[in-house]
């Protein structure tokens, strides 16, 4: 009951307040290069591309954000809906509440109106200890999960009332459970980042993707100690800035990366492209109109796919694959 609680809370917060850290994500010190002489068609601009063996239409994945609470079973399928029309991929929140309470399972599950899409389950690093490869592989295959996210949030949990705190080995867990599992492994953080030392332990540990979940979008820190009412204000902007993490990443490991962390335009992502992102991750700007209706979250995505297109035409970029590189720190 204290999980499907804080996650009303959450909603409540996220749709009505102001929850961002305040920090910038970094990659306003990075520019795109203009190509005066392209030499190609803008309606040539391709932005296929393929994330764990599955294809997308474009660069773009919709953020886990929801599930295990009343409301957010439509919030879900809207964001769904659009991410099949769109051929992007998305994510669920955290599946804890379904595991604890199995009657909130259908708050997940999203295969019904977007059968094709690549969609990732999600389970806390903090509670994979406590659960068996069994139990999570059939939480993922309840909801027709592609693969399974599993979150880091430190800062999130020091921040909640009950929050978990004990995090030794979390990352023999995290091996272990990549060990077993069938359906790829994505490790994410949830908005303080993920550096270049950290994502060469992962890599080490099997993981077949990381999200860097960088500072400059929502700060969990800030959502839950409002919640509990923990004086952690001066924590709010805590973490690594998105264009660090994936700067460092890029550099570390080879494994596909997914950019998030307070990217909101299109230009925002053919910088994190360029810098060797395989997808964008976006959530926040998506919760009002998945709220609404799905035809509001196109219209944002598509916003952010005329944008892309456009910064790379600009930037004399067919593929994405072209893309790569063509970026500057200024």
């Amino acid at each position: 009951m204290k999980t499907q609680k804080r996650k009303l809370d959450h909603l409540k917060i996220c749709l009505e307040g102001m929850v961002e850290s305040g920090r910038p994500n970094g990659l306003e010190r990075y520019e795109l290069v203009h190509e005066a002489l392209p030499e190609i068609d803008f309606d040539e601009v391709n932005i296929l591309t393929k994330f764990l063996g599955k294809d997308f239409d474009a660069p773009f994945f919709i953020e886990p954000m929801t599930g295990g609470a009343q409301g957010s079973e439509r919030i879900n399928k809207n964001l769904a809906k659009a991410a099949q029309e769109l051929g992007i991929g998305m994510g669920v929140g955290s599946q804890r509440a379904m595991l604890e309470n199995p009657s909130l399972a259908p708050t997940y599950f999203v295969k019904d109106v977007a059968p094709d899409i690549f969609l990732a389950g999600n389970i806390g690093a903090s509670h994979i200890q406590g659960l068996s490869t069994e139990q999570i592989s059939k939480a993922m295959e309840w909801i027709k999960a592609d693969a399974l996210m599993i979150h880091l949030n430190t800062g999130q949990e020091i921040a909640q009332e009950d929050g978990h705190i004990k995090w030794k080995g979390i990352l023999e867990s995290i091996k272990k459970m990549r060990s077993e599992f069938k359906l790829p492994v994505i490790v994410k953080e949830v908005g303080c980042g993920i550096g270049g030392r950290t994502a060469e332990k992962l890599e080490k540990a099997g993981v077949d993707a990381i999200d860097v979940a960088g500072v400059g979008g929502t700060s969990w820190i800030k959502v839950d100690s409002m919640i509990a009412r923990k004086p952690l204000k001066n924590f709010y902007g805590w973490g690594i800035p998105t264009a660090q993490c994936l700067e460092q990443c890029a550099e570390k490991v080879k494994v596909p990366i997914i950019a998030s962390g307070g990217i909101r335009s299109g230009i925002e992502a053919a910088k994190a492209l360029a810098m060797g992102a395989s997808l964008v991750g976006v959530a926040l700007p998506l919760l009002k109109p998945a709220s609404r209706s799905a035809e509001a979250v196109k219209s944002y995505l598509n916003q952010m796919v005329l944008e892309l297109k456009v910064s790379m035409f600009l930037s004399g970029a067919q593929t994405l694959a072209d893309l790569r590189g063509r970026v500057v720190r200024v």
